[in-house]
């Protein structure tokens, strides 16, 4: 359990730094460093998140590992999407599919 927690959270602070460039590509650095940190955090939150729901069983299939981090990256990146008034829907997506990528990664290297 510590290994997949440990890897879910690195996993989503390195993804993190992803939602950083790109985020800032879009609406600008200058000026949104808290909105731009919160993106990071949000990730880091997820691998949190994700690390800690290794027991639980979504589907009863080969694919839990799939749809469990697509609900929970979908839960997660809700959070900063709604807070922040919609303001960048694109990171919407990618957090969506943050989670699978995160959940996969904690999966199969825990």
């Amino acid at each position: 359990m510590k290994r997949r927690l440990a890897i879910g959270i690195l996993t989503g602070a390195f993804l993190g730094i992803f939602c950083i460039f790109g985020v800032g590509l879009r609406i600008g650095f200058a000026g949104n460093e808290l909105f731009l940190f919160s993106m990071w955090y949000n990730r880091v939150v997820m691998g949190l998140v994700i690390g800690l729901a290794g027991g639980l069983q979504v589907v009863d299939s080969k694919y839990n590992v799939y749809v469990r981090g697509l609900l929970l990256g979908l839960v997660v990146s809700a959070a900063v999407t709604f807070t922040s008034e919609f303001r960048d829907l694109p990171s919407f997506a990618a957090g969506v599919a943050y989670g699978v990528i995160i959940d996969w990664v904690a999966t199969r290297y825990s």
